[in-house]
């Protein structure tokens, strides 16, 4: 399935193929941030999600953007809540949540509006949940502001995180 996006910019469902690629690419992301002295992320460095990102990817929960074939951004976009999930936010048997996991982008993209637009793209193609969900670490504040300024509501703090949600349910 190859979704419309931005011009020039294609996103699809992540393929068990693409699973290698994707992993190596977040850890990438993750060497980035570490070295940038942003404290988001370090776990990853270890293996610490790859059995999680595989079965995410072999869920059909993980999207990916490519820019001419190659793989510029990531996300995961969980129905259920994982097992993380449930500690930050609590139980959530609603089912009227989407849970957002591993928002990445490669930083030659990075300052050019690529999150803001896969933000925008979940809104308009997603329609059967009313919540979009996610958590960061309190004390990254540049992507704590790119969530505010993207309209999520900072609705508490759990264990060093900033949990946010937006209202997505189209009237």
């Amino acid at each position: 399935m190859n979704l419309d996006f931005v011009e020039g910019f294609n996103i699809k469902i992540a393929t068990n193929e693409d699973s290698s690629n994707i992993i190596k690419m977040l850890k990438q992301i993750a060497l980035w941030m570490k070295d940038n002295e942003i404290n988001q992320w370090s776990f990853l460095l270890d293996g610490g999600d790859d059995e999680e990102i595989e079965q995410a990817i072999s869920n059909q929960e993980t999207y990916i953007v490519l820019k001419d074939n190659d793989i510029v951004a990531t996300f995961t976009l969980l129905s259920k809540q994982s097992e993380w999930d449930r500690d930050i936010w609590g139980d959530d048997n609603s089912s009227k949540s989407l849970y957002l996991h591993r928002l990445a982008i490669i930083p030659t993209y990075m300052k050019k509006g690529m999150g803001r637009s896969i933000l925008t793209w979940i809104q308009n193609n997603v329609s059967d949940q009313e919540y979009l969900k996610l958590d960061c670490v309190a004390d990254n504040i540049k992507l704590n502001s790119f969530y505010k300024d993207n309209k999520f509501e900072l609705v508490g703090l759990t264990d060093g995180h900033s949990r946010y949600q937006m209202c997505i349910k189209k009237n």
